[in-house]
């Protein structure tokens, strides 16, 4: 291995740890826990060090976005696949979302609520943000119904879905009515 392939590589290694890092501390203790400062500290490097890979906190959760994303299609995908007919990969699909929501919400926060400098349904988007669009698409798609763009579809789906996310998280909706209100969207909007 070369000197440069050595280096490459523990560049990409700090960076992961920068992110899991933040991720980590975001999870305990809120998005504004996470500061550069505190950052280089848990992860035993000078702010700097730190500036060299992310230009600030904005890029961190951009960083924490993409890999939740990610994270997001992988549970979207194992859920539906594992789901026989429409009607049950739809209500699988809906649960894995809300579910992904409930148990990571500072990476939820991440990559809906919070400024990460990403562009969302533009060109530009970022893959992994694209994929885990494609993932909510694959299923809803084939339920969306004739003369209804499957995209449009989508976005109204993931928009309940969003919707039951965050209402749920911020207590305005009781959790234990969830599966209800899942069936509800997956009876009257996917099934109609």
């Amino acid at each position: 291995m070369s000197v440069q392939e050595r280096k490459q590589r523990e560049r990409a290694e700090r960076e992961r740890l920068i992110v899991a890092t933040a991720r980590e501390l975001a999870e305990q203790q809120g998005w504004d826990a996470v500061t550069t400062r505190r950052l280089a500290e848990r992860i035993e490097y000078s702010q700097p060090v730190l500036y060299s890979h992310f230009r600030g906190k904005r890029e961190i959760i951009g960083a924490v976005a993409l890999q939740g994303a990610s994270e997001m299609a992988v549970a979207m995908r194992a859920a539906t696949a594992a789901a026989d007919g429409p009607r049950e990969r739809v209500a699988a699909l809906a649960r894995a979302y809300l579910d992904f929501a409930a148990r990571n919400p500072a990476v939820y926060d991440a990559l809906f609520q919070l400024d990460g400098g990403l562009a969302y349904a533009r060109e530009d988007t970022p893959a992994p943000l694209k994929d885990a669009f494609a993932a909510l698409l694959e299923t809803l798609g084939e339920v969306a119904g004739d003369g209804v763009d499957p995209g449009l579809f989508t976005e109204t789906f993931w928009a309940s879905l969003h919707g039951l996310a965050t209402l749920t998280r911020e207590g305005r909706l009781p959790p234990e009515h969830t599966e209800r209100r899942v069936q509800m969207l997956v009876d009257r909007l996917a099934m109609a």
